[in-house]
């Protein structure tokens, strides 16, 4: 893709991060009066023209919370705009649905603190019911992201209690999820109560904004992953693992620079068994069709390994599969618990096969 030409010459490609309807995300680095700093891009020059008018305001809305939260040290922060463009900078961690911070309380209070500081700022996000927009630094701390649907208020009024309110539940359901323990008895009352306006959204506006999106438009966005990760990857993974020689299947989307998102199987197999093989057997099967009456395009890579990760209980460790498919091997590390962990991960990132879209990090 061609580069905005106002950062043409201060910006080194790296991996794509999300692609859809309304931006590309792109992970990389900028350079900035003080050096080159790891940065992500969002850009809407490429967007469709049917939906440039709704990806321009939402880049606006972003703009603008970004520039509000600049020195509040919970969100990213803004080094360069342009009408079409901007450039954040990246922020050492992971999110939410791949951290996984069962347990631990001092990442719910930091992000308890974090989204009273954004509040006190007059900015409230209105997005969090999204794991992936909640990020656990390096530092174990709660830092926020995607400003799409932020919005800023110069006053507190009713409309902006209410929105920080949705703001806090929202942290609170995650909180349930990972560390129940930690509810106080106010945080439960606060989950058991959603405000009027979200009851009537979740009534009436929400059942059109879903026959919109996904009945009309066709845009599905689970964790970035979009129609094909919910209608493509269940159907190839049920057709892999009806091979006799496989025992595991894992298949987790993309973003890719050429269809926007891709499909990356990994396959646990008996050794012996080839990936042209599995392609082939994946054509012999009569998969059914989707909603939308199209066959499953086959996965765009598919890995055949020995073992994959798991965890204690032997659940398959998706998070850190997700990370090899993204290319963001760089962030793999702190979710292992063991050197055995360690040596699966790394026989299969030194045979990964999405290689298009990898940086040096």
């Amino acid at each position: 893709m061609t580069l905005p030409k106002e950062i043409e010459s201060r910006w080194t490609s790296g991996v794509v991060l999300k692609r859809d309807l309304l931006s590309t995300v792109e992970r990389g680095r900028f350079s900035t009066p003080a050096g080159e700093v790891d940065a992500v891009l969002r850009r809407i020059d490429e967007v469709p023209w049917w939906s440039f008018a709704i990806a321009r305001h939402l880049f606006g809305r972003e703009r603008r919370a970004l520039t509000a939260a600049d020195k509040l040290g919970v969100a990213p922060p803004l080094l360069f705009s342009t009408r079409l463009a901007l450039v954040r900078g990246w922020i050492d961690g992971l999110p939410l649905h791949i951290a996984k911070p069962h347990g631990e309380r001092g990442f719910f209070r930091s992000a308890k603190a974090a989204l009273r500081k954004l509040h006190r700022a007059g900015i409230c996000h209105n997005d969090l019911a999204k794991e992936q927009n909640w990020l656990r630094g390096r530092d174990g701390q709660a830092y926020l992201t995607d400003f799409q649907l932020a919005a800023r208020f110069s006053r507190r009024t009713w409309l902006f209690r209410i929105a920080a309110y949705e703001d806090l539940r929202h942290l609170l359901k995650h909180k349930r999820r990972y560390a129940p323990d930690a509810l106080t008895p106010a945080e439960r009352r606060v989950l058991a109560k959603k405000s009027f306006l979200t009851r009537a959204w979740m009534a009436s506006g929400k059942k059109v904004y879903y026959w919109v999106t996904r009945d009309v438009l066709r845009f599905t966005d689970r964790e970035g992953g979009g129609a094909r990760l919910v209608e493509d990857a269940p159907r190839i993974a049920a057709s892999l693992k009806a091979h006799p020689q496989v025992r595991e299947t894992v298949v987790v989307a993309f973003p890719d620079r050429r269809v926007g998102t891709g499909l990356y199987a990994f396959v646990e197999a008996s050794l012996g068994l080839t990936e042209d093989s599995l392609r082939e057997f994946i054509a012999s099967e009569a998969l059914p069709r989707a909603a939308s009456n199209s066959p499953p395009r086959p996965p765009e890579h598919l890995q055949v390994i020995e073992e994959l990760p798991r965890g204690a209980s032997g659940e398959v460790r998706s998070e850190i599969l997700q990370l090899v498919a993204m290319n963001q091997v760089d962030l793999i590390d702190p979710l292992l618990a063991s050197e055995s962990e360690r040596a699966v991960v790394a026989r299969i990132v030194a045979d990964r096969r999405n290689l298009r879209d990898r940086f040096a990090f």
